[in-house]
């Protein structure tokens, strides 16, 4: 490393000698005075003096973001992430492309030890569990023993990749959610690698990873392809981001829980716009919110639009290392010496804005997207105007407005005690009132880590919540990916045949359509003690600012202020009852996993053994006829697969949940003698192509607008049959016909998936031509050598039918433009031009060597 600009010194911290990279030195010898820099930007100048290298990162990199201080610019740099953060779903096909990519360097003489993570990796299986069983005590083994039956050859898998990579983690399932896992312990803030001190850093393949930014630790999801090519030693080449400075000030009032500033927050920033910005939180706010307060804010930049949600580090950062049992000075010393410690002074913040906690309000989100705020007085009215509903109601049986689910779930929310300890305190008041949960509600609590139930069973409240139905399910994502389970047959009936329009309330971070179960059209997120309340209502279509909730034992109305816990009496139970002493116990053996884990072999091998016959793992087609291109593109006579409108969702395009029996992946599944209750899920089979093939834009809920019909479905042109895309896609390749996708704006919205770019390249798509992308999986489009592109000057997708044919052409060129020539079926051409969606030179070589993973292989 170059050291142009002698920023490498000492710091004592002590008595001890530690080397880092001096901010203050480089701004004396640049001459600009950075201290003005937001904290976020600060970060990613250390890194950039730390991995000087005159290639990848040079001496003007420094000085233009240094630079920033007085004026941003728009300009490329390489940085590199301290470490990785993987979940299962995404993390199994990760690990297959490593594998793959050592198959293919054995085949052609070179070592497969060289594909090999060149940065710690650490895995958490998360994803899997699914709530089979609930409403016992026996639920949580229950649910435990499915998943392991389920997951076995994945598992195995992963227990292959554990023994045979280097700096490569599992946490076993049954531990908790990665991302707060991530927050109690796996995040140090600042690293000491060799006696040398920098900030914690990290990518994750998931899009809640900002999660740690709340503990001052700089992380964003990305696509799994991404973070492999971090894994394997490329830095990612960004753009300098905007930082948008949000100042907090005041406090919460009573009865307001930090979900509710979440979801404010959202709201606001959606509205702002910061998407592909960097958002800084600061303000005297910040010294009334803990730091699980602000972990739940920053878990949600994926839904408000950031890249992420930035907390500098001072006393509460530090509080809780405390608490979850890591040290804490060293950590001080070196945010105070690099000017990381949060301050008073106002910072060189590309925009600002400001919110008074004080204003805050009771509010949901819903019933389609997590920023649509909807105040708690409004929800009822939110549903009947989105919903055809039946206009009676009656409070003792299923109807339009049901909930038929209530889920305690996500790390979102169980990671904050104070909303727990609320939703136990609801319970208890319900409990002593005589109040149950309406029969039609499924109920379950599936915490981010032991903790929580170490202290809901130390405080005496998950009885209460037991007395409820909301018994410990599982320590996983459960209902806020998908994995809700199979509600009673008699209440999925009922909803089938009335054609109800049913609701689930989750303290999740995520409702879209077709997402939390396929029969629930009207998704709301909420508080864990909201959560509770509406399984007490069991409905919906109630204003619960002024309606009984229901009627106690004795036949009188019970109101929200009856059950309601005060601030003080929630801060009084946190205080008593979660202790530094359950963080160190619970994760002292993190990685050793329960007698399940335990009980799975694996074989230990340098390539990993494909297995022709295995529905899971399957050795993927990426790497196959390999060699470079230049950068011009001649997309020739291409078909438009399908038409979409906005906020198209990745789990639109890649579904993580059931698998339908008459879907193109359920046949291709019972076709190899896969019973369809063992289809077991998307998410669950992301190792196999073929799968996963089958089940791009597969989602129920996804409008082609080039049919009338709901589900991923299309029309073959040039026959005019309507058929499943996939079916649609595998006729136009066995003709040679290349494909684009056309989309309205925020195309690829949501989870980090990598799949929705990986199925969309393997159905042929050379191209998706949309209004604006989502920042992630714009990345990932380009990572798997698909070309986005940007409609200009006012034109929009509208000018399509869907007959089409497409040509493109031109050189590809960060942000350049290519003409597109449109031939219409009355043979009249039209010409217009598309705006190339590639940020920097690095991904211009990705995408014309077909991708992030051919590229590493071309160059070994």
């Amino acid at each position: 490393m170059n050291n142009s600009l002698n920023a490498k010194t000492t710091l004592n911290i002590d008595g001890k000698s530690y080397n880092y990279f001096s901010l203050s030195s480089a701004s004396e010898f640049l001459g600009i005075d950075v201290t003005k820099l937001p904290c976020s930007l600060k970060v990613l100048l250390e890194n950039l003096l730390r991995n000087e290298d005159g290639v990848n990162v040079k001496l003007d990199d420094i000085k233009i973001l240094a630079s920033c201080v007085n004026k941003h610019a728009n300009h490329e740099i390489s940085y590199k992430p301290a470490r990785v953060l993987m979940q299962d779903f995404t993390g199994v096909p990760a690990v297959v492309d490593l594998a793959s990519m050592r198959s293919y360097v054995k085949r052609n003489g070179g070592d497969p030890s060289s594909i090999n993570p060149s940065v710690p990796v650490d895995l958490v299986i998360d994803h899997s569990v699914q709530v089979d069983s609930y409403g016992s005590v026996s639920a949580f083994s229950k649910n435990v023993e499915l998943e392991v039956k389920r997951n076995l050859e994945r598992y195995q898998f992963l227990k292959w990749g554990e023994s045979s990579f280097t700096n490569f983690r599992v946490v076993p399932p049954g531990t908790g959610i990665c991302h707060q896992v991530n927050l109690e312990y796996l995040a140090q803030v600042v690293c000491n690698k060799d006696g040398v001190l920098y900030p914690d850093t990290l990518v994750g393949t998931d899009s809640h990873t900002t999660m740690i930014n709340g503990l001052s630790v700089l992380g964003w999801g990305v696509g799994g392809i991404e973070a492999e090519s971090v894994m394997l030693g490329q830095p990612i080449s960004m753009v300098i981001p905007e930082v948008v400075g949000f100042k907090l000030i005041g406090r919460l009032p009573e009865g307001v829980t930090a979900t509710d500033l979440v979801l404010t927050v959202t709201n606001i920033l959606r509205t702002k716009g910061v998407v592909g910005k960097f958002v800084e939180f600061y303000g005297d706010g910040l010294d009334y919110l803990s730091l699980a307060d602000r972990a739940t804010i920053a878990n949600m930049a994926p839904e408000y639009g950031a890249t992420c949600g930035f907390f500098p580090i001072d006393q509460k950062t530090l509080d809780y290392l405390s608490l979850t049992g890591r040290p804490e000075k060293l950590v001080e010393a070196y945010a105070k010496e690099q000017g990381l410690w949060r301050g008073n002074n106002e910072l060189a913040f590309f925009d600002t804005l400001e919110l008074d906690l004080s204003s805050v309000k009771p509010v949901m989100a819903g019933p389609k997207r997590p920023q649509d705020k909807v105040f708690l007085s409004q929800v009822a009215e939110s549903f009947s105007k989105l919903f055809s509903v039946n206009e009676s109601k009656e409070s003792d049986k299923l109807q339009d407005g049901s909930v038929v689910i209530a889920a305690i779930t996500s790390c979102t929310n169980t990671s904050n005690p104070s909303v727990m300890i609320a939703a136990g305190l609801v319970a208890r008041n319900a409990i002593k009132l005589g109040l149950k949960s309406k029969p039609w509600v499924k109920t379950s609590l599936a915490p981010g880590s032991q903790v929580v139930t170490e202290y809901l069973e130390k405080s005496g409240l998950q009885v209460d919540l037991n007395a409820l139905g909301f018994y410990l399910v599982g320590y996983g994502c459960t209902t806020c990916i998908g994995n809700s389970g199979p509600l009673n047959s008699d209440i999925e009936d009922g909803i089938k045949n009335k054609n109800l329009t049913v609701a689930a309330v989750l303290s999740g971070n995520r409702n879209f359509e077709g997402r939390i179960h396929p029969l629930v059209k009207a998704n709301y997120l909420a508080s864990p003690p909201l959560v509770v309340v509406y399984a007490l209502a069991g409905t919906v279509r109630i204003d619960l600012t002024k309606d009984p909730i229901c009627k106690d034992k004795n036949g009188s109305d019970v109101y929200l202020k009856d059950i309601w816990p005060t601030n003080n009496e929630i801060e009084d139970c946190v205080k008593n009852v979660v202790t530094r002493e359950m963080f160190i116990q619970k994760y002292k053996d993190v990685f050793s996993g329960d007698e399940h884990w335990q009980k799975i072999k694996c074989e230990k091998s340098e390539i990993y053994n494909w297995d022709a016959n295995s529905t899971y793992i399957q050795d993927p087609p990426y790497f196959d006829n390999l060699s470079p291109k230049n950068n011009k593109i001649d997309i020739k006579g291409a078909q438009i697969l399908a038409m979409f409108g906005d906020s198209v969702t990745t789990d639109h395009i890649s579904p993580a949940g059931n698998i339908a029996s008459s879907s193109p992946a359920g046949i291709y599944l019972k076709n190899l003698g896969i019973e369809p209750q063992d289809f077991n899920s998307y998410g669950s089979r992301r190792g196999n192509h073929n799968v996963m093939m089958c089940g791009t834009f597969a989602n129920i809920r996804i409008k082609n607008e080039m049919v009338s019909i709901e589900g991923g479905y299309t029309k073959y042109i040039p026959s005019q049959e309507t058929m499943s895309i996939f079916d649609a896609a595998m006729r136009y390749k066995k003709e040679a016909v290349p494909l684009v996708v056309i989309a309205g704006k925020e195309y690829g919205t949501g989870s980090s998936r990598d799949w929705a770019a990986k199925g969309t390249a393997l159905l042929g798509i050379k191209a998706v031509i949309a209004e604006s992308f989502e920042r992630i999986h714009r990345a990932n489009l380009v990572g798997m050598g698909v070309l986005p592109l940007i409609f200009q000057n006012g034109i929009t997708r509208k000018i399509f039918d869907g007959s089409e044919i497409i040509s493109i052409k031109g050189e590809i060129v960060p942000s350049g433009n290519l003409e597109c020539i449109i031939k219409r079926k009355d043979s009249s051409e039209q010409s217009i031009q598309l705006k190339c969606c590639v940020q920097t030179a690095t991904e211009v070589k990705y995408l014309m060597d077909g991708g992030v993973l051919s590229y590493i292989l071309l160059l070994t």
